[in-house]
């Protein structure tokens, strides 16, 4: 049928412990898009919008895209950045009351703002104030996403990632297009329960290679196939955002004119809450301190591959500053060579390294500049420049590919054998094109130290002749008691032993 479908993307995931706000030129430096302009930059890619629109052309929907709008992980969005880019779905929503049959976003699930805990369900409740209760809303999350009970309340179908790595965004997208389809077309009536579990992050951290969560979202995605079960998200949660629904939630969405459906919902809601509750002690990594990091990579032999450290702690995708030197004082004390350092976010020496031009050797501050007490603070050294950019490259992996992203002002600075990606913009490493764009190819070297948790893998991984974890002792630091939380509700695990379920 040729159902009328209002889409829309806004995505951010928000470090309330992270100094300073997301405003609307954060957006503008990731994806900050209008309509048709939106769907050039996005649709040939791995992304939800892309899903969306698979389905849409399949079904014979008309769709109306009202932005896509991207930041990179931070501090709370900004009051005028929220309300300008909720403003401009509201408005496309009202210019078309009563003539929608539809609505279909792309959301993050841990979205915080200035004003508000919960970003998503803001949005969600501003909506509905316009459209009222019965007009069928599909979302998708992010798997690390604090699914609210407003979330719950406010749109009837959710489907959540199920890799971390992720990788199935667009799968995501095309799943919640079809339970939408399916829904304006009166052949389910779908509606969404929640089960949420007292820890801060889910088993494992919700990875989906290894450990507990594997035989979860396989469980979860079977479930889908019985008889009014339309989809099982488990949420894994966001510990960096301090709000009082923070931690693991299941989503099931099904399906009321089902006969035996909610309770067989609630049911799987229940089972798998329990085994993520069961699962709370496992944890596939094991956090190094700099030092041991270190003294692996000198008795490493990268015959087939490099080492891959990953400075979890630091990770500017869970709004670590990403300018953390813990790790890279440590890796010159260590004397590697060969090494890389990738990406140290500090705009000032990038900035002043334009200054300079290639082949220089050049004495600077470099990183630690943000909150010294999280992960070390700024390092006097001197190197020789060996690229300058712009900061441009292109996505070619399981994550990124199809996606153009910049860095800003980028530089390659090499240090006794080292050499470090210092870059303007925020972004974790995702795509190997993230270092060959600027001249490193990471096949070639001994020793990747990498600022990322868990989505390097897509890419580095295959390539890698062993991967290891650091605690670097930066903002998102595994050691969740470092964080002075005062909004989370308590009892909670692990900050509190006596919590039970």
């Amino acid at each position: 049928m040729n159902f009328t479908v209002l889409t829309a993307e806004f995505v951010s995931e928000n470090n309330t412990f992270k100094k300073g706000l997301t405003e609307l030129q954060d957006f503008a430096v990731d994806t900050l898009a209008i309509g048709d302009a939106a769907i050039a930059l996005r649709a040939d890619a791995n992304t939800e919008l892309a899903g969306f629109l698979d389905v849409a052309r399949q079904s014979g929907w008309t769709v109306i895209h009202a932005i896509s709008a991207l930041a990179s992980p931070a501090g709370p969005v900004s009051r005028l950045a929220y309300d300008h880019i909720a403003g401009v779905i509201c408005r496309a929503v009202a210019d078309r009351v009563g003539r929608l049959d539809g609505i279909l976003l792309s959301l993050h699930g841990a979205q915080v703002t200035e004003f508000c805990e919960d970003g998503e369900g803001e949005l969600l409740g501003r909506i509905r104030a316009i459209t009222g209760p019965d007009l069928p809303i599909a979302v998708t999350l992010d798997l690390h996403a604090n699914a609210t009970r407003e979330m719950a309340e406010r749109a009837q179908i959710w489907t959540s990632y199920k890799t971390y790595p992720h990788i199935d965004m667009r799968a995501c997208g095309r799943q919640a297009a079809r339970m939408l389809d399916d829904a304006m077309a009166g052949r389910t009536r779908p509606v969404t329960l929640r089960r949420a579990v007292p820890m801060m992050d889910e088993a494992n951290a919700g990875r989906s290679d290894a450990g507990p969560m594997v035989a979860l979202y396989d469980q979860a995605r079977a479930q889908e196939a019985e008889p009014g079960i339309l989809c099982v998200s488990l949420n894994s949660g966001f510990s960096d955002a301090d709000i009082e629904q923070m931690g693991p939630a299941v989503f099931v969405t099904h399906d009321r004119a089902t006969p035996g459906a909610e309770a067989r919902a609630a049911a799987i809601a229940d089972g798998h809450a329990r085994a993520i509750w069961d699962a709370r002690f496992s944890c596939q990594n094991t956090f190094l301190e700099v030092d041991e990091a270190v003294r692996i990579a000198q008795g490493f032999d990268a015959a087939r591959g490099p080492l891959v450290i990953a400075d979890y702690a630091d990770n500017p995708g869970s709004g670590a500053y990403g300018d953390a030197t813990n790790l890279l004082q440590a890796m010159l004390a260590g004397g590697l060579g060969n090494a890389v350092f990738a990406p140290l976010i500090d705009p000032d020496a990038a900035a002043e390294l334009h200054r300079h031009k290639v082949g220089d050797t050049v004495t600077l501050a470099l990183g630690g500049k943000n909150d010294p007490a999280f992960g070390g603070g700024p390092l006097h050294l001197e190197g020789q420049i060996l690229c300058l950019s712009d900061g441009a490259y292109r996505g070619d992996g399981p994550m990124m590919g199809g996606l153009t992203r910049t860095y800003g002002a980028t530089a390659v600075f090499r240090v006794q054998g080292i050499d470090i990606l210092i870059v303007t913009e925020r972004e974790q490493m995702l795509d190997r094109q993230q270092l060959y764009a600027f001249g490193i190819d990471p096949t070639a070297r001994s020793v990747l130290a990498l600022k990322s948790m868990q989505h390097f893998r897509a890419a580095f991984e295959p390539i890698a002749g062993r991967v290891i974890v650091c605690d670097s002792g930066a903002l998102s630091t595994p050691k969740m008691a470092r964080r002075p939380y005062r909004r989370v509700r308590r009892p909670i695990w692990p900050l509190d032993a006596e919590t039970t379920f």
